[in-house]
């Protein structure tokens, strides 16, 4: 028994001699491992080890990876990639959003304008009906606003049941007005009869084809905003393929395992990398350069009868001079209600004031449109395109543009070629995009994301509607945008134990992806891992059981001796 000792202790000097006495260089690795919360710490070895067992990050030489530390590097590796993802789009996403809450804004604020407008003309030029007005008017431009907020109304039936309202109103005050009001029956009995006799002729059907063309075009930039984010929402958590994930982890955390946590990864390797893992996200380049050209082509269609600010800010101009016509109609019009509906059934005349000297005049003239305060319709939309041009190349130049500004290492500085710390990286590197990666040394891509397709399909859809070669028939709008845009889920890509996604449920393959949120740790699978720590039994006396010590003791040195040999065959 004193032998066994005497061999054990000159084995840990003998140990200390190669090495394990200088600092250990897996102290650096627990530190990092800590402080990115990658896992707990117990997953790491003590000194550096054998890493036969491990499945991406091996190495001739002794290592500080065990397999569950590299199970939590994958995690971390995918993690990091899609905060990446979520930070690069973050200013695009902002701009957009922004933009699609100012443009609704904009559009209530007209609205309440041209409300306004609308019944201050009602009130100068034919103040007898101007009260009464106030609720048809509101009912009018109430429809307009959720029309091009995106409610498939009817714009000739709101239209048309805006004069139709208008009617009784002006046939009782302007027409054929008396000492007292029509009577209900006799008003709703001339409402009835408002498309039979048109007393405001065409100024139904222009007000309707002028509210539909740009409102139309108003709809359809909303529409088109919302889907550019729907597309960023998607590329924000691209599920990345099984092959992509592995390769992110050779090249963020591999060099980890041999004790190089401040490495970085070499140019050439790095754009081979995310080329590879972001090759269906460049299929989105071409769509998507079309989709900022067919904005700015729309925008610049939105002008005369298109413009949405010049329609609604002159309705109340079309409706002084539609109750004109009718007002100069007077004679015709009243023969033809009168035929219709029969003589004026009116109110009793219980105080009521007496108002011909005003009501029978002519409408007084309109004056000059009153000039809205403030941005524009046309000057956001040019401020904004002017700024989405900027982001035209976004996904063309993704991979490059992580690579080059967080990525990669610098030139002329020792960098991370998958295996080795050199001076350059010596594969071919590829191009983006699917056909390219053929040839690619790091990543091997089997096809398009299906999910990736789909966004691709719509952004095709809705330029075609934005170029004007498609019309937007009723509900197609809203078919374009299918809502957060979460793409989590929809992908049937590989899913192994590395995700966390298999063998325990069902359930589990629907994981929840946080909002843009970079900063928040990733701490999920840490408790699923529970440490089994061994506890020898208490001494006995018996001979057996000294045996059985001797023994153990026996397996522990050759333990200590295994790592000892390592590192003589490494020398």
């Amino acid at each position: 028994m004193s032998l066994l000792w005497t061999n054990y202790i000159f084995l840990l000097a003998f140990c200390s001699g190669l090495g394990f006495g200088i600092p250990n260089k897996c102290d650096e690795v627990r530190k990092v491992f800590q402080l990115r919360e990658i896992g707990p710490n117990q997953l790491l070895p003590l000194s550096p080890r054998p890493g036969s067992d491990l499945q991406v990050c091996m190495s001739k030489n002794l290592t500080c990876c065990t397999k569950k530390m590299e199970e939590k590097y994958q995690v971390a590796a995918r993690r990091d990639i899609q905060n990446l993802l979520q930070t690069s789009s973050s200013s695009l996403k902002f701009l957009i959003s922004r933009n699609v809450a100012a443009f609704q804004d904009t559009f209530e604020v007209l609205m309440r304008q041209a409300e306004n407008h609308t019944n201050v003309v009602l009130q100068e030029s034919y103040r007898n009906m101007a009260d009464q007005a106030e609720v048809p008017v509101r009912e009018l431009f109430t429809d307009i606003g959720l029309f091009l907020l995106g409610s498939e109304l009817n714009v000739d039936d709101l239209v048309q049941r805006f004069f139709d309202a208008l009617f009784p109103l002006v046939y009782n005050h302007l027409i054929n007005p008396g000492l007292s009001d029509i009577s209900p029956g006799y008003a709703e009995c001339v409402r009835s009869s408002s498309r039979d006799v048109r007393p405001f002729g065409g100024a139904p059907s222009i007000l309707a084809d002028q509210i539909t063309r740009s409102g139309v075009s108003g709809k359809l930039l909303l529409q088109a905003l919302h889907l550019g984010i729907e597309v960023i929402n998607t590329t924000d958590h691209l599920q990345l393929s099984r092959e992509c994930r592995r390769a992110l982890l050779k090249m963020h955390y591999c060099p980890h395992c041999q004790g190089l946590t401040q490495s970085k990864p070499c140019m050439g390797y790095c754009l081979n990398v995310m080329r590879g893992c972001l090759a269906s996200m460049a299929e989105i380049d071409t769509h998507w350069r079309e989709f900022v050209r067919s904005l700015e082509g729309l925008s610049a269609r939105m002008h005369g009868p298109q413009d949405l600010e010049q329609v609604l800010l002159g309705v109340h101009t079309l409706l002084h001079d539609a109750v004109g016509h009718a007002q100069k109609n007077g004679p015709r019009l009243s023969a033809q209600v009168h035929k219709l509906c029969g003589p004026p059934s009116r109110r009793p005349a219980q105080s009521v004031s007496i108002q011909h000297s005003s009501s029978s005049r002519e409408s007084i003239p309109l004056k000059a449109p009153v000039k809205v305060s403030g941005d524009s319709l046309a000057v956001r939309r040019r401020d904004f395109l002017n700024s989405l041009r900027l982001y035209r190349t976004y996904y063309g130049g993704l991979a490059d543009q992580l690579c080059v500004s967080e990525l990669a290492s610098g030139d002329g500085l020792s960098c991370w070629n998958g295996t080795d710390m050199v001076k350059s990286y010596t594969l071919r590197v590829v191009g983006n995009g699917i056909k390219a990666q053929s040839t690619n040394p790091e990543v091997k891509v089997k096809g398009a994301d299906p999910v990736i397709n789909q966004i691709i399909d719509k952004l095709k859809h809705i330029n075609q509607l934005l170029q004007g070669k498609s019309i937007p028939k009723l509900g197609s709008l809203d078919q374009i945008e299918t809502g957060s845009g979460d793409a989590e889920g929809r992908y049937s890509g590989d899913c192994d134990d590395e995700d966390g996604c298999g063998g325990s449920g069902a359930g589990e393959n629907k994981r929840i992806v946080p909002r843009v949120s970079k900063l928040s740790p990733d701490v999920t699978g840490d408790h699923k891992h529970q440490h089994h720590h061994h506890h020898y039994p208490p001494a006995e006396d018996s001979e057996a059981e000294g045996r059985s010590r001797s023994l153990g003791l026996t397996g522990a040195i050759w333990v200590l001796i295994l790592p000892c040999l390592h590192m003589l065959l490494a020398l």
